[in-house]
């Protein structure tokens, strides 16, 4: 059976479902189309229902309750790993309120995190996250919203850290960040979903016992990408919540959700999130 299987070029993508779509693991007779882009593309996608299997953003998850459920395995979520603000210089929150931000997608948790920092702060614009960076140093934009690789990099070009999103949300929920996770529909059969979370899990496992067997593709989806980048970026992103949710990743997600729900970003209603 062929499923559609969507995923970032981000090295922590790359990484661990390169055993499974490579079949370096046993798929139990799965394989996948892989449709890769970038964090906001594929939540678009997953909004119009194109893809059987998807990384997605939580926050973007909190409105796909009932199209789509969890998978245990794959997630990025952890500790220090948020989104950061940046500007050129630092400002007053006053101005950030104010503030002209570029963001990396409507729907990404980065955006979700950084408007419980600054609820205020409603001028932002959507923009390529990979671009922003540049936004700010062209002053097309008053601040940034950085997320992957960008994190590690941002200083060498001059710029400053107004906020770490993701600080804000430990700090205030004393709970991991879930940043993004790995779905799928919820109208495939259970044993289908426990199936794909199978293969998922072994291909997670495969990579962390393997690390150096997904380096050629890893490296030929982050071409720019210093290597030493890479490293620090999967290490950043694929943890033991990759491997297993755990109760304290589910509860992480559970808050996310309720936070929403609060906020009436999203229904009431309830689906089930989990497989």
């Amino acid at each position: 059976m062929k499923l559609s299987l969507g995923f970032s070029p981000c090295p922590n993508d790359t990484f661990i479902f390169d055993a499974m779509i490579h079949q370096k693991v046993d798929t139990e007779g799965l394989e996948f189309e892989v449709v890769m882009g970038d964090v906001e593309e594929l939540n678009r996608l997953a909004f119009a229902g194109r893809l059987d299997i998807t990384k997605l953003s939580y926050h973007a998850f909190a409105h796909l309750l009932g199209t789509y459920q969890l998978l245990d395995s794959g997630s990025a979520l952890g500790n220090n790993c948020g989104p950061l603000l940046i500007a050129k210089r630092a400002l007053p929150e006053r101005e950030i309120n104010n503030a002209k931000i570029a963001i990396p997608g409507k729907m990404t948790t980065a955006n979700f995190l950084c408007s419980l920092a600054y609820p205020l702060a409603q001028n932002k614009v959507e923009t390529l996250f990979s671009d922003i960076e540049s936004a700010v140093l062209n002053e097309e934009v008053d601040a940034g919203l950085i997320i992957h690789e960008n994190r590690f990099t941002y200083h060498e070009r001059g710029l400053v850290k107004l906020m770490d999103c993701g600080e804000f949300w430990e700090t205030k929920m004393n709970l991991p960040i879930p940043l993004g996770g790995i779905v799928v529909k919820s109208s495939m059969e259970k044993e289908l979903q426990r199936k794909v979370d199978r293969v998922l899990r072994r291909s997670v496992e495969f990579a962390f016992a393997n690390p150096d067997s997904s380096a050629t593709f890893v490296e030929s989806h982050a071409q720019e990408m210093d290597k030493a980048v890479m490293k620090k970026h999967i290490e950043l992103y694929v943890n033991q919540y990759s491997i297993s949710l755990g109760e304290k990743g589910k509860l992480a997600v559970e808050k996310l959700i309720e936070q929403a729900r609060s906020k009436k970003i999203i229904s009431d209603l309830t689906s089930e999130i989990f497989v």
